[in-house]
């Protein structure tokens, strides 16, 4: 007897990619997903030239640090596809190497190595949160008005940083910071950096900071302020960095405050950005839970301490994943794409070194416009909201730590709300982290 067609549809087993990633249950396919995978590495690769001349300020080698971004890119992105089945890419996030670099490190006096420990606690802490789904509970309980000052305080933490770094913004005696020469070669080039960006992008350009980045660099190129070293070549050596961490030294009271905004920053940072983006790419049911959330959450968190091994501060989902989405990705077949592209460009290290700083400050200043736009959502009208979003928000660049103004942030929340007569909108959670910010400061200080 003949077997049909339906029959052999019905016997043929699907291919692997069908088994791992369900495209057709998604509604997608294999070109689909490159193209998105294509589409969320363009607008995300920027970290691969922003991230080694961040860290670099703080001693660590250069292109071990390109080495390091893009394999914790690549590796993390790729589990994200195969074990979580997210259309979502990876890489060490913007905010927190900026705190790592500029606070821990540069502002209270750590070694990179010790501030790379804390890293490695701060994604175990995560990782064990997702375990044990304490992470609901905490995402549940704390404030929402807590969640935007600390959104907007990065934001504008990172704005500092981009002025400072392209000398925009210079130390004065006398008002404490001030303006630099403006008309001189790097301020110039950041500010066109950030103009670039902000146009291209409401022009809807995928590339925005990517093209931006590339118009500096070639304008410095042309004015002989930086160097033609080639474009392909073999990897540096990761090994000035690859295991150097020091886990043990991090295990300080001082440190405690630390460790618990690397893992608090990317709970807030990655919980944001997986549920914009999964609602964007139908990964929701009908009672808004979604699909593989743990898993993606547990990636997330393994990540973070295994970069740390190699070398990358703290991993987070990045939210240029939706760009993915917008063009079709539905499945980790693209979070795949974009982490074999990651790994491609272990070849381009000459490229990147030619990247001078103040092209990649366009960057950080664009991504405070995004992060601070996070106010608009606030109530304004409730004092008891507002003011602890305030401090939050406004005590992160003026103390230049991100973990003082989450601190001050849980702190003045209760504190506020108590005086108002309105404690039971406080929670336990964020009593308990108010009383260990406290303690923190009372006891050992800053």
């Amino acid at each position: 007897m003949l077997s049909t067609d339906a029959d052999l549809n019905t016997n043929t087993k699907p291919d692997l990619l069908e088994r791992l990633f369900k495209l057709k249950q998604h509604g997608t396919t294999v070109k689909m997903e490159a193209l998105a995978g294509c589409t969320t590495f363009i607008t995300m690769c920027y970290v691969v030239f922003v991230v080694p001349e961040m860290l670099s300020a703080t001693g660590m080698d250069k292109g071990a640090l390109f080495v390091a971004t893009c394999l914790i890119a690549g590796l993390s992105s790729i589990v994200m596809g195969v074990y979580a089945n997210w259309p979502v890419g990876l890489a060490p996030g913007m905010g927190l190497n900026a705190f790592f670099a500029y606070a821990v490190v540069l502002g209270m006096g750590y070694s990179w190595e010790q501030a790379m420990g804390g890293v490695f606690w701060g994604g175990i802490g995560f990782m064990l949160l997702s375990l044990f789904k304490v992470r609901e509970w905490i995402i549940n309980s704390i404030p929402k008005g807590l969640r935007i000052g600390i959104t907007a305080g990065i934001g504008l933490f990172l704005a500092l940083i981009g002025l400072k770094n392209s000398g925009i913004v210079v130390a004065n005696p006398g008002t404490i910071v001030g303006l630099g020469n403006i008309t001189s070669f790097a301020p110039v080039m950041a500010s066109l950096s950030l103009f670039l960006i902000l146009a291209l992008s409401y022009r809807k350009m995928k590339s925005a900071v990517l093209a931006s980045i590339a118009v500096v660099t070639v304008i410095a190129l042309a004015f002989g302020d930086v160097q033609y070293s080639g474009i392909v070549s073999l990897p540096p050596s990761i090994m000035p960095i690859f295991g150097k961490l020091d886990i043990m030294g991090s295990l300080t009271p001082d440190m405690v405050g630390v460790i618990v905004a690397f893992m608090f920053v990317n709970l807030f940072d990655t919980t944001g950005t997986l549920i914009a983006v999964g609602d964007k790419a139908g990964l929701a049911d009908e009672n808004g839970k979604m699909e593989n959330m743990s898993k993606a959450m547990i990636t997330d968190g393994t990540s973070s301490w295994v970069g740390a091994i190699m070398g990358a501060p703290t991993v987070t989902t990045y939210v240029e994943s939706a760009s993915g989405v917008a063009v079709g990705g539905r499945t980790g077949l693209t979070a795949v794409v974009i982490g074999l592209l990651f790994l491609l460009t272990l070849f381009l290290s000459p490229l990147a070194g030619m990247v001078p700083g103040y092209a990649t400050a366009g960057a950080l200043m664009y991504v405070a416009v995004l992060m601070t736009a996070s106010l608009g959502d606030m109530d304004w009208s409730d004092l008891t909201e507002a003011g602890p979003v305030v401090i939050t928000t406004v005590m992160m660049p003026l103390s230049f730590s991100i973990a003082n103004g989450i601190a001050l942030g849980f702190i003045a929340y209760p504190v506020i709300k108590l005086l108002a007569g309105r404690v039971k909108e406080v929670s336990v959670s964020v009593w308990a982290l108010a009383i260990m910010f406290a303690l923190k400061f009372v006891i050992f200080g800053i």
